[in-house]
């Protein structure tokens, strides 16, 4: 008996694998992707990552006049390598597509976070999303060094009636840096991972209603989110958010969410940055995401290849970047 119940699951799982089309998509996609993040760790590591390169001037430039920044700045610098968060991250997330598929709702997601995780690791997107630590650095060095990809400091707030938290709130809410936590109060207040909790020596801490209210522009707020945040990931960051608009309800007070809207601040980003925000409804969805709450349903994710070649991050390998 207990044989024939498990020749019928066998079976059942077969059928159901066999009528599912996002299995054969993933299998096939997923080399492709884990590829791709090797040849980006390659660049990254010959120097052929713009941004990347400019992390380690700047941290070399700010070290040597300013050697107290010495531990903040070095955990900046791992950015410049394929050791840094956000690198490390992308591997993660490719790692628990192929190991953990359990983690998706649905195949469909699974599938479509291999998508965002190549968009990811194109190389000009990735360099335009090392922006963010690359202007902590710029930031860190009181104007000795020029933010890139991005307005100054002052024009940015002033643009967006922003509030300064303080240098190194570009990183804020960025999972490759740390997370939401929420206190036995029931305020929830960004976490620094490991040695980035250095940077809260020069950041307020600032609670989630605060920051999603008067935020100011970042790259991977405003144009990266999409693609830089897994299925999970997005899910807390959803569920902190709802958290708090309630609890903001409760005292009769208006949560604006965090990304009701974009903020402006960009400054010669690449035309795959543009492209690829303007092709995700999620910079549209604001506290409704469909991503929030099934994975990201951009265009890239309906019935596409990565081998399309509707903008320049959608290329194959075979065709070269």
């Amino acid at each position: 008996m207990g044989y024939r119940k498990a020749f019928i699951l066998i079976f059942v799982m077969l059928i159901t694998a066999c009528g599912d089309p996002y299995i054969a998509k993933i299998d096939q996609q997923l080399p492709l992707v884990e590829q791709r993040l090797q040849q980006l760790s390659q660049a990254i590591d010959n120097g052929q990552i713009r941004n990347a390169n400019l992390i380690a001037q700047y941290a070399d430039t700010i070290s040597g006049v300013q050697p107290d920044l010495a531990p903040i700045v070095n955990e900046l610098r791992k950015d410049a390598t394929s050791q840094g968060p956000l690198y490390q991250s992308l591997v993660e997330r490719a790692r628990i597509v192929r190991q953990q598929p359990v983690v998706f709702a649905s195949n469909e997601e699974r599938y479509q976070e291999l998508q965002n995780i190549y968009l990811a690791a194109d190389k000009q997107l990735y360099s335009d999303a090392l922006s963010d630590p690359l202007n902590v650095l710029a930031d860190l060095s009181k104007g000795q060094l020029p933010r890139v990809n991005a307005m100054s400091k002052e024009q940015a707030l002033q643009a967006n009636g922003a509030e300064d938290f303080g240098t190194g709130s570009q990183l804020i809410g960025n999972p490759a840096y740390g997370q939401w936590q929420t206190d036995n109060s029931g305020m929830s207040f960004w976490q620094w991972y490991g040695m980035y909790a250095l940077i809260s020596n020069i950041t307020d801490r600032v609670s989630y209603g605060r920051w999603g209210s008067r935020r100011g522009y970042s790259y991977y707020h405003d144009y990266g989110r999409s693609r830089f945040t897994s299925p999970n990931q997005m899910r807390q960051q959803q569920q902190v958010e709802t958290r708090v608009r309630k609890s903001f309800a409760n005292q009769g007070k208006t949560f604006n969410s965090a990304y009701s809207k974009n903020r402006v601040g960009s400054s010669g980003l690449s035309r795959q940055s543009v492209n690829a925000q303007q092709s995700s409804k999620f910079r549209r969805a604001g506290n409704n995401s469909k991503f929030a709450q099934r994975g990201n349903q951009s265009k890239y994710g309906n019935n596409s290849s990565f081998r399309d070649s509707r903008t320049k991050t959608t290329r194959s390998f075979r065709r070269g970047k």
